[in-house]
């Protein structure tokens, strides 16, 4: 499948088209193929539990931080939903259930190839460890100084071309 991106006419899109290449980008490379390894037993009529796993994540990634959100969320993104593959997202209500189900064994399962997704997307393991590595999560914008270490000229939110401490 080859992603192709243009302008369209049509009167509905989708608000999550970074997503939608995001997610194809994860399909065309198998990257959430460890999830296949999750063999939850229940009844599968739409779709199948590996796809409710990834529709689970993917609401994640849209930003629903409940179950109840999914439907209010990705109940009209057909075109967000066939650009990963299916018609439609499930109903939250089977997204809920298809993790309620998940069995001790399962959720190992599910924690052995969530690592394994994970090591393969990390930048961690192509860092030379002889050298420092520097994590900056300081978004406070607060004024530092010359003498501050690694502190650059920058923006934030209205204090142009002050001193921050990052």
């Amino acid at each position: 499948m080859n992603v192709e991106l243009d302008l369209a006419k049509e009167s509905f899109n989708t608000k999550y088209a970074p997503l939608a290449i995001l997610f194809t980008h994860y399909q065309q490379n198998e990257i959430l193929k460890p999830l296949e390894s999750v063999n939850v037993s229940m009844k599968s009529k739409d779709f199948s539990s590996v796809d409710k796993l990834k529709q689970t994540l993917l609401s994640i990634m849209c930003g629903c931080d409940t179950f109840s959100a999914i439907n209010t969320s990705l109940k009209d993104e057909f075109s967000l939903a066939k650009s990963c593959g299916w018609n439609r997202f499930a109903d939250q209500s089977n997204l809920s259930k298809n993790l309620d189900s998940l069995s001790p064994s399962n959720l190992e399962e599910l924690e052995k190839g969530t690592k394994e997704i994970h090591h393969s997307l990390s930048q961690l393991k192509q860092h030379d460890w002889r050298k420092s590595l520097w994590l900056d999560f300081d978004l406070t914008g607060l004024v530092g100084g010359k003498s501050y270490e690694g502190s650059r000229s920058g923006y934030f939110s209205g204090k142009k071309g002050r001193r921050v401490g990052n």
